[in-house]
């Protein structure tokens, strides 16, 4: 029996970090409503004592929210995390979300305390938490540069304090896979109790492993994974809940199992990306314009006779109708003919060959060749001959 992975979405924390993202209350409850649906099982809606607009925020989407936990973030202080508590107070299945920096850098340059003081902080902070709401999550900031050993003492420390959750962020960053990986592993195997709480994921991109470490961590006994729409977050973003989701689903299938409607991924990715104002990258995994787009002659004709040759996710399984034949200088007979006929146009072998060459005079001049180029090169080099 596989086990369920859970998907903590932080589209509207994390993400909406991100200079330029900021939403207002109706965006949010928008995003928020999709996210429900599509079947996460945690939204963060937001920092409460950040600003008047985010416990606003907060209060609504824990209002409308019918399945989903409702999360919302807070520092491990007193009055953080009692506005936190207000502001969750309609959440059907509410969770406060507390932590503190654990590593030496944090302690030292951002703190100026000892790791004992950070000890203390963190449990008064999970026992506070604990006195508002059943369910709740620890993070240790910068745990990706944390002494593990270190590590394991303040998640111990937190799982008898009462945390029902403990997240073990990458900050930065920093972590490659297999030293992510293996960090998770030491708490499972080090930390007493660890095996009634869930240990989540969450990776920041700046190398550009955000994905890589949070399957690394799911390989290694996470069962939570902290993630963003499009993979939006602070610097260079977050673990795209679309890349994890889709990874799990399709070679991991068997071990794991997320709850999401992975069909509804394209048009969650494209509505984040309006309200947000944050295009997609087009080569973006799963999501991005050319994600199933083809313009090679070779990989054209491979899939024209068997999708399975170029793509391993059916288009339809992440909520794209078809795979895109794109005509360019690159294209060959094969593809021109496929897109000739899903306009109408039937084209002998003899035919095609006459087609083709003009077609390669056109393609050279233009990026891409689209159907009403298709029809006037047709028209072009075959008319005389019907006529």
């Amino acid at each position: 029996m596989s086990k369920k992975i859970h998907i903590f979405d932080t589209t509207l924390r994390d993400g909406e970090q991100v200079p330029g993202c900021k939403l207002n209350t109706s965006e949010k409850l928008l995003i928020a409503a999709q996210l429900d649906t599509m079947g996460v099982d945690v939204i963060e809606a937001g920092f409460p004592i950040s600003s008047p607009g985010d416990f606003n925020s907060v209060v609504e989407i824990s209002k409308i929210v019918k399945n989903a936990t409702v999360c919302g973030l807070s520092r491990a202080v007193e009055k953080d995390i009692k506005t936190a508590a207000e502001a969750l107070r309609y959440a059907k299945f509410p969770r406060i979300h507390t932590g503190i920096g654990t590593s030496d850098c944090h302690i030292q340059k951002k703190f100026n305390a000892t790791r004992e003081q950070i000890i203390e902080r963190a449990v008064g902070a999970v026992k506070l938490a604990k006195s508002f709401v059943e369910d709740v999550e620890f993070y240790a900031e910068d745990a990706g540069r944390t002494d593990n050993e270190f590590l394991a003492k303040v998640i111990q420390a937190v799982v008898h304090a009462g945390a029902t959750v403990v997240n073990i962020p990458d900050t930065t960053g920093y972590c490659m896979p297999h030293e992510y990986g293996a960090k998770i592993r030491y708490l499972v195997e080090n930390v007493k109790g660890i095996e009634n709480v869930h240990i989540s994921a969450h990776c920041h991109n700046d190398l550009g492993l955000a994905t890589a470490n949070s399957i690394a961590a799911v390989e290694n006994g996470a069962t939570q994974v902290e993630c963003t729409i499009n993979g939006l977050g602070e610097r260079a973003g977050n673990t795209a809940l679309e890349e994890v989701v889709m990874i799990i689903d399709n070679r991991k299938k068997g071990q794991f199992h997320t709850d999401i409607q992975t069909r509804m991924l394209r048009g969650m990715s494209q509505m984040v990306s309006q309200k947000m104002c944050m295009m997609v990258q087009a080569n973006k995994a799963i999501v991005g314009d050319n994600a199933f787009a083809h313009s090679s002659g070779i990989h054209q004709d491979g899939v024209i006779k068997s999708r399975e040759t170029y793509e391993i996710i059916d288009p339809k399984d992440v909520g794209v109708d078809v795979s895109s034949i794109v005509l360019t200088a690159r294209s060959g007979r094969s593809a021109l003919a496929y897109r000739a006929k899903n306009i109408g146009i039937n084209l002998t072998k003899v035919e095609l060959d006459q087609v083709y060459a003009e077609f390669l005079e056109v393609a050279d001049r233009k990026k891409e060749v689209n159907n009403d180029d298709i029809k006037i090169i047709v028209e072009k080099v075959l008319s005389p001959a019907r006529a």
